[in-house]
C-alpha cells in the first residue's frame, strides 16, 4: 500500500528519493503515526515534501489515494479502554425492533448521527431510542454500543484537510513574490576569472613545485566572480496595467539582485521600436540602436510582455499606435533585431498559456519562440532555456 502511494506521489511531481521514503517507513515502525490518519499526514507530509510548494500536490495525492477509506482515530486505546469494563449490549424488545423496522434507512441514519452530536460520554447501550422515547441501541456523541468513537468529534480528518487544498497558493505555477524569483534568477550566475591574477591557484601551485624539483612555485590566477549580464525589456501600458503587481516583484528581485556583473532595464509600450524608455511615465527615451551599439551579445535579453495588440503594430511601418512613435521599420524587424544582436534571449508573458493564440502573440513566436508563461515554474523553464543558448555559443 504504501510503496503505491510512494509511486503515486512521484506521478504527482514530488521528488520522494528512497532515503526520504525509508525514513518515513522508519518513523512508523516507531509509532509515530500512532495509527492516526491524521498524524500520517502530517508525518508524510514533512518528510516527503522539500519545500511549501509541494504541499498543494501532496493534498492532491494524499486525497485521491486515501479517498473512500474508513478509520478511526486511537481505535486500539479507546477499545482497550472499553474491555476493562465492558457490557454486552442491551437485547431489544419485540415493540422496540417494530419501531426501528417501521423507519427508513435514511431516517435511522439522520437519528444516529443526532445522538452522536448529542453524547459526550461513554456509552454502552444507554437508554434512549434513536426515535422519541424508548431506549437506544445506538452510541452517541461519537461512541457506538461497544463505547467505542465513530466520529471525528467535531474535527477535521486528515482526508478533509487534504480536500480543503489550502496550499494551492503555494504551487510553483499558480503565484509568485519577489523573494521566489530573485531565488530563480540566482541560477543566471555565471561564474568566470577575469581581470588581474591575485588568487592563488593551489593545484597549479603543486604542479609547478614538483616540476621544479621541490622548489616552492606560487601560482596566481583571477579571482572568480560572477560575469553575467542581464538586459530586461518590459512592456507597460495598455493591458498590461493589469499585470503591474507581478512585473514590478520580477523587476524588483531583478534589481536588487547582486548576482549581476550588470544590470539593465528599460521600457516599451506593445512593442519596442527605434526607440525605448528609461522611465515608465515614457518621458526619457534611448535609442534602440544605441543600446545594440552599447552592449554586446553577451547580454541575456528578457522580454516582458502580454503580446497582446493589433497585428499590424508589428507588421506595419508606422503601425505604432503611440502618437509620437514614428516608426520606419516594422515592430517585428524591431524585435527580431534585438533577438539577433542577443542570441541568449526569452520572453516572459503574463497571461495564461489559453490566451496565446491571438495573432500578434503567434506573430511574436515566430521571431522569439521561447516564450514562458510568468509564474514561478514558466520563469525557472526560462532560465533552463537561457542557460542551453548561453552553453551551446560557448
Amino acid at each position: 500500500m504504501f510503496v503505491d502511494f510512494m509511486y503515486q506521489l512521484r506521478s504527482y511531481g514530488l521528488k520522494v528519493s528512497s532515503n526520504e521514503w525509508q525514513t518515513l517507513l522508519q518513523a512508523l515502525e516507531r509509532g509515530h503515526a500512532a495509527e492516526s490518519l491524521n498524524r500520517f499526514y502530517y508525518l508524510a507530509r514533512a518528510i516527503c515534501c522539500r519545500t511549501e510548494l509541494d504541499y498543494d500536490a501532496f493534498d492532491r495525492c494524499f486525497a485521491e489515494f486515501f479517498e473512500g477509506i474508513t478509520y478511526s482515530e486511537s481505535l486500539k486505546d479507546e477499545f482497550n479502554e472499553w474491555l476493562k469494563n465492558a457490557k454486552p449490549p442491551r437485547a431489544l424488545t419485540a415493540e422496540e425492533k417494530a419501531a426501528m423496522q417501521a423507519l427508513g434507512l435514511d431516517e435511522l441514519k439522520d437519528m444516529f448521527e443526532q445522538r452522536m452530536r448529542e453524547q459526550k460520554e461513554r456509552h454502552d447501550g444507554g437508554n434512549r431510542w434513536v426515535g422519541t422515547g424508548g431506549t437506544s441501541p445506538f452510541g452517541s456523541g461519537g461512541y457506538n454500543p461497544a463505547g467505542i468513537r465513530v466520529g471525528e468529534g467535531g474535527g477535521m480528518s486528515a482526508l478533509q484537510v487534504a480536500s480543503q487544498r489550502l496550499f494551492r497558493n503555494f504551487r510553483s505555477d499558480v503565484i509568485i513574490d519577489t523573494r521566489q524569483i530573485g531565488l530563480a534568477l540566482r541560477k543566471l550566475r555565471h561564474w568566470g576569472r577575469e581581470g588581474h591574477a591575485a588568487e592563488l591557484d593551489l593545484e597549479a601551485s603543486i604542479e609547478a613545485t614538483g616540476r621544479n624539483a621541490g622548489d616552492i612555485t606560487l601560482m596566481f590566477r583571477p579571482e572568480r566572480k560572477n560575469n553575467q549580464k542581464l538586459l530586461l525589456l518590459m512592456d507597460v501600458g495598455g493591458s498590461m496595467t493589469y499585470h503591474t503587481q507581478i512585473c514590478e516583484q520580477l523587476f524588483s528581485a531583478a534589481y536588487k539582485s547582486v548576482h549581476f556583473k550588470e544590470f539593465r532595464y528599460y521600457y516599451f509600450h506593445n512593442c519596442p521600436y527605434d526607440f525605448m524608455f528609461t522611465d515608465m511615465e515614457q518621458q526619457k527615451r534611448v535609442l534602440t540602436r544605441d543600446l545594440l551599439q552599447t552592449l554586446d551579445s553577451t547580454w541575456l535579453l528578457i522580454f516582458v510582455g502580454d503580446a497582446a495588440m493589433a497585428p499590424y503594430e508589428l507588421t506595419e511601418v508606422g503601425g505604432a499606435i503611440d502618437y509620437f512613435q514614428q516608426n520606419a521599420e516594422t515592430g517585428l524587424t524591431w524585435i527580431d533585431r534585438l533577438r539577433k544582436h542577443f542570441p541568449c534571449s526569452v520572453w516572459l508573458n503574463p497571461e495564461p498559456a489559453a490566451y496565446w493564440q491571438r495573432p500578434s502573440n503567434q506573430l511574436i513566436r515566430t521571431v522569439i519562440p521561447d516564450m514562458f508563461p510568468m509564474s514561478l515554474q514558466g520563469i525557472d523553464e526560462a532560465i533552463a532555456a537561457l542557460k542551453r543558448m548561453k552553453q551551446k555559443r560557448e
